[in-house]
């Protein structure tokens, strides 16, 4: 037997995956913190997706907070450009969906009027395509952004109530 058995046990290439333990949604939904349970959900999504790699392994529902809080996060960031640069980008048209589901539709309309600064309101989910076309517009468009940002900053839609009451009424699908 090898030192490394007699040592570690027996070598499980199942265990070389990380797995993201399970997660309490009726414990986060009572917390007195909800801002730490929004980043104990989003965290546990980003690993069950491999933060947006695998996309699909998340359920609609799973999906719709993860995209919220993609935009949140980037938004806080860095910005638009960040967004749009980030793979946070590859899904700017779902993000707008998510946000109206979860009824954030003036954080919704900002986002909108963001995506309108690219060739024909299409944002491509294809990063380097998109991160190409950001090179082409970004200079007119940062201003605009920047404007957007400010609107975005005044939280109009409390994105943290609306993404955890969208939560709590879809407890099932997380």
């Amino acid at each position: 037997m090898s030192i490394f058995k007699k040592l570690f046990g027996k070598i499980n290439k199942t265990n070389d995956v990380k797995q993201p333990k399970d997660i309490d949604i009726e414990k986060l939904l009572v917390s007195e913190d909800l801002n730490d349970s929004i980043i104990e959900l989003d965290n546990f999504l980003g690993e069950l997706c491999s933060y947006g790699d695998d996309i699909d392994k998340l359920t609609e529902q799973q999906k719709n907070f993860y995209f919220n809080q993609n935009l949140e996060r980037e938004i806080n960031n860095g910005g638009f450009n960040q967004f749009f640069f980030n793979s946070s980008g590859d899904f700017a048209h779902e993000t707008v969906n998510s946000l109206t589901v979860v009824g954030a539709n003036k954080t919704a309309e900002i986002l909108k009027q963001a995506i309108s600064q690219f060739p024909d309101h299409k944002v491509p989910s294809d990063r380097n395509d998109r991160q190409e076309i950001l090179n082409q517009i970004e200079d007119a468009a940062n201003d605009i952004w920047e404007n957007l940002e400010q609107k975005f900053f005044k939280y109009e839609d409390d994105l943290n109530d609306l993404n955890l009451e969208y939560v709590s009424k879809n407890r099932d699908k997380f």
